[in-house]
């Protein structure tokens, strides 16, 4: 039987505790900072708890690669040559990188990343990358499937890794200066002030405002769930979710998402197979929707398209829940349309003003009126009134970026990775043999020497052995 390709769902985590609850859910492989030069300044972690989620991801054959992907200072080399060191014996797997100075350093014996921070946009840099000794390459997010297939082409040895899900930065990763040039504070040095996400007035050559005050450079969120197999097809081989300032829940949820998709185009594949092992069982379905987005888009991966901007607001409007049908004096009701939409204490609810700003306000009490109408007292912050709630009317479409239901179930424990294994106890010559085999084809046994004594309940003992 010819090898199977192999792929990997590749998630992000804040800390270890994430990057754990990311391998239970399904990751292959979860990347990570370390104490220092990650390209997310304000998600460090210490070695001792990377290397706690080294041995957790063992279990399941997952990798841990920790990000030391920003440009280095020369008075940096020495301190990164030692944080890189100290990563290998803690049992990391790879070091995502960008600063091509660490390659004359006098490092471990670690697989090397390049990070998308390398703007990988042509076979020419991907097999630059490779022959320099780059095991594992993420290529740039505005690639299309034929120019993913062309560096395929010509990249045979390293792996191909593309982005399926999370924030799309408009400029290519690496090459953006925006951030510095405003405040100073440098995205490739891992400390991005997003920019791209302010509001703008834009004006033609005439001075004339083409528009006010919207968030121009602005996108929308990756969404590549449709595109998966297309992917495989073009050569790529792990499957990255963005997103090392994500929450717990977030990543659970999207992670469960992508674990999903993946095992159903392998099960209609017999050739594909996964880098871990083990299979995971939900205690709920996931719903990427329901975490922060921007609304979706899977970019340029199928061509240039218009629709990929968010230039209303680049925050979460959330799902639809219901419209206005009264506004009271300190309260208002909403009717869902739909009695399974049930509304919780502490929900936040969003909607768009007449000028088509994002307004929103959480709930502090929600009271069903029976049917699919609820009444709604808003949680309002110090020194604001229920007058200051902008465009509240009748027939104001309302939708929920933050369910307390959803939040209070992804809280539990909500996933469980188990390896199979199939066990057999067999009668030897001298006594008894207890044989294991799990689905990885790993093999152990131990023989017990024993008389071969009958049961002196036969049927009692048959049942014992099935408890």
């Amino acid at each position: 039987m010819p090898a199977r390709t192999l792929l990997e769902l590749l998630a992000p985590a804040r800390d270890a505790d994430i990057g754990i609850e990311a391998v239970n859910h399904g990751a292959d492989a979860v990347y990570i900072g370390g104490p220092g030069f990650g390209a997310r300044d304000k998600a460090p972690n210490e070695i001792g708890d990377i290397a706690r989620l080294a041995r957790h991801a063992r279990r399941f054959n997952a990798r841990i690669f920790v990000a030391m992907n920003t440009i280095l200072r020369d008075d940096e080399l020495e301190g990164a040559r030692q944080q890189a060191w100290q990563l290998y014996d803690a049992g990391v797997d790879a070091l995502i990188v960008q600063d091509m100075g660490l390659l004359e350093l006098d490092l471990p014996p670690i697989q090397l990343h390049a990070s998308t921070q390398t703007d990988i946009r042509t076979p020419e840099k991907a097999r630059f990358l490779q022959d320099v000794g780059f095991s594992q390459m993420v290529l740039a997010r505005e690639l299309d499937l034929k120019q993913i297939i062309a560096i395929r082409e010509q990249v045979q040895q390293a792996a191909l890794e593309f982005f399926v899900h999370g924030a799309l930065c408009v400029a290519y990763s690496g090459q953006c200066f925006i951030s510095h040039a405003h405040t100073g504070r440098s995205a490739n040095r891992g400390n991005c002030s997003q920019e791209c996400r302010l509001p703008y007035t834009v004006t033609d050559s005439a001075g004339r405002v083409v528009a006010h005050d919207k968030h121009v450079l602005s996108l929308k969120d990756n969404d590549q769930s449709a595109n998966l197999a297309a992917l495989i097809d073009a050569g790529i081989r792990s499957f990255k979710i963005e997103g090392r300032y994500k929450d717990m829940a977030t990543v659970k949820n999207v992670t469960a998402h992508y674990r999903s998709l993946l095992d159903r185009i392998m099960e209609d594949r017999p050739e594909l197979a996964s880098t871990g092992h083990g299979h995971c069982t939900f205690s709920f379905t996931p719903e990427p929707e329901q975490a922060f987005n921007r609304g979706g888009t899977d970019y340029f991966v199928n061509g240039r398209k218009i629709d990929i901007g968010a230039f209303d607001s680049p925050k979460h409007a959330g799902l639809p829940l219901g419209d206005i049908v009264l506004v009271g004096a300190e309260d208002f009701d909403i009717d869902t349309r739909d009695a399974d939409r049930v509304v919780n204490n502490g929900d936040a609810l969003t909607w768009w003003d007449r000028q088509g700003e994002l307004q929103g306000v959480p709930v502090n009490v929600a009271t069903s009126l029976g049917g699919t109408r609820w009444r709604i007292e808003p949680n309002l912050s110090k020194g604001q009134s229920f007058g200051d709630l902008k465009d509240l009317f009748p027939g104001t479409a309302i939708n929920r970026n933050r369910d307390m239901a959803w939040e209070r179930l992804l809280a539990k424990p909500s996933s469980e990775r188990r390896i199979a294994v199939d066990v057999t106890l067999a009668q030897v010559a001298d006594g008894f043999e207890l044989s294991l085999k799990d689905e990885t084809g790993a093999k152990a046994s131990v023989k017990l020497p024993h008389a071969h004594e009958p049961a002196r309940d036969a049927k009692q003992a048959e049942a014992q052995m099935k408890e």
